[in-house]
């Protein structure tokens, strides 16, 4: 099985061939935005800019939501990776059956969105020329809500047993599709940013179908039986347990890049459309940086349930060397054909240099998140995923919303705001690596019974 090498193979080719298709996917669901982004950039005129700063000042609530899910997800990543670990394959397929249904929240998230879209941006500070467009792209875009949380937890369910191709394959074609509907929708049937959030829900509904069918036909230990679909109460507080506090994580990040947001807003429509290219470039790298968090937490997952705890640690050292290498040469390329790579969103100059200025400054910051993305993803294949959660909002949200309230008003300039970034991801950094070495998961548990203690853990 594809889990074989996980537990026994060499560490050093084993977690690049599991985080580059986990990079490449998470980059493909961003290069989705990224090709939005250009498409309604180059509309000719003020229309080009107004699309852009409205798909810009939606990223935030976007993320808040998808971060929140997605980090729920690694709850069944770790739920299944340590039962694989352990050899307990009726708790892999009630993870599984659970994980799918889960995702029918996004219903209800599509619920409050529809009612609440206008409300959220107007607290954005949105300007108002911004809004109605922003709110636009906003309803539609939550049309997709469901797809695209069936087919995060449907990824998270084949990464915990080291299949990282499917996903990636399945949302290969959604993405040709979703091109091929942005040119078709602005282009030619000039919806605006109607036509990129229908786009993107389409697309996603697409990519999560391919992987519902290809879970029911998997040999491997999770697949999927539609007749057997119902929620196992005790695998789902599991799976709430140790996902949602990394969920939180997660969306802290999205939460304190909210506030940020509104701060960017009041600056205008201009900066409001530079900081959204930058903002785009951005997360298709710190993807390629978090891939090997992820790699870490499924890795450590599997060795943790089969209680080989020196394996452990080797994964943290080889996920920290190779990802320490690869941001490295990111933030180096960034830096030099940064602009060149901004002018593609919006040729205007003055939008490319106050971008350039986004870029120079949160992208060497990328070390600092590098570190503690890997130390949290150690933590979480333990089960751990309270303390870093909490650490997080301290050292995030604590020091951005003091930042964006207390420093900005006084300086009130895109590079003022721009500098809580590094100074925000240097304060976590030390936090959670200092958490990391205070509880030493692998010395205080590793003598343990996996299971119960990942589980006490968590709670």
């Amino acid at each position: 099985m594809e889990d074989k090498g996980m537990l026994t193979g060499n560490l050093w080719k084993a977690i690049p061939l599991f985080a580059f298709p986990v990079a490449a996917t998470s980059i493909l669901e961003q290069l989705s935005s990224l090709i939005a982004t250009v498409v309604i950039g180059q509309v000719p005129g003020p229309e080009g800019t107004l699309g852009m700063a409205a798909v810009g000042a939606n990223t935030p609530i976007m993320s808040l939501i998808l971060n929140l899910f997605i980090g729920i997800s690694l709850g069944t990543n770790v739920v299944i990776a340590n039962a694989i670990g352990k050899g307990d394959q009726q708790t892999v397929t009630r993870a599984v059956h659970t994980s799918v249904l889960m995702s029918l929240i996004g219903f209800a998230v599509v619920i409050i969105g529809e009612i609440y879209a206008e409300a959220l941006l107007t607290a954005l500070s949105v300007p108002l020329e911004t809004l109605p467009t922003a709110a636009l792209f906003l309803r539609v875009y939550l049309l997709g809500m469901p797809s695209i949380l069936l087919y995060n937890f449907e990824a998270a369910i084949f990464r915990s047993v080291g299949i990282t191709r499917m996903p990636l394959q399945a949302l290969m074609v959604s993405t040709v599709v979703n091109v091929g509907l942005d040119l078709v929708f602005v282009s030619v049937l000039h919806w605006g940013v109607a036509g990129l959030a229908a786009a993107s829900a389409i697309a996603y509904t697409l990519s999560a179908a391919t992987l519902f069918y290809r879970l029911t036909t998997t040999d491997s230990p999770v697949r999927l039986d539609p007749r057997k679909l119902r929620v196992d109460g005790a695998v789902l507080a599991r799976i709430v347990r140790i996902g949602l506090p990394a969920g939180l994580q997660s969306a802290v990040f999205a939460l304190a890049n909210t506030i940020i947001q509104a701060g960017i807003n009041s600056l205008g429509t201009e900066v409001m459309a530079a900081s959204s290219a930058a903002m785009s470039l951005e997360y298709v790298f710190y993807n390629l940086l978090n891939s090997f968090s992820q790699a870490c937490t499924t890795f450590v997952g599997q060795a943790f349930g089969a209680r080989d705890i020196p394996r452990c640690k080797r994964v943290l050292k080889v996920c920290l060397a190779e990802d320490l290498v690869v941001a490295i040469a990111t933030v180096t390329s960034v830096i030099f054909f940064g602009k060149s790579i901004l002018a593609v969103f919006n040729s205007d100059p003055n939008v490319v240099s106050i971008g350039y200025i986004r870029v120079c400054t949160i992208f060497p910051a990328y070390i600092f998140s590098m570190c503690y993305e890997n130390f949290s993803g150690y933590l979480r294949g333990f089960g751990i995923s309270l303390a870093p959660a909490i650490l997080t909002a301290l050292g995030i949200c604590g020091i951005r919303f003091w930042w964006v309230f207390g420093v900005f008003p006084v300086h009130h300039d895109f590079q003022t705001i721009m500098l809580v970034y590094p100074i925000s991801l240097c304060v976590t950094a030390i936090l959670i690596v200092s958490s990391a070495l205070a509880i030493h998961p692998a010395k205080t548990y590793g003598k343990k019974g996996a299971d119960s203690t990942a589980v006490a853990v968590a709670a």
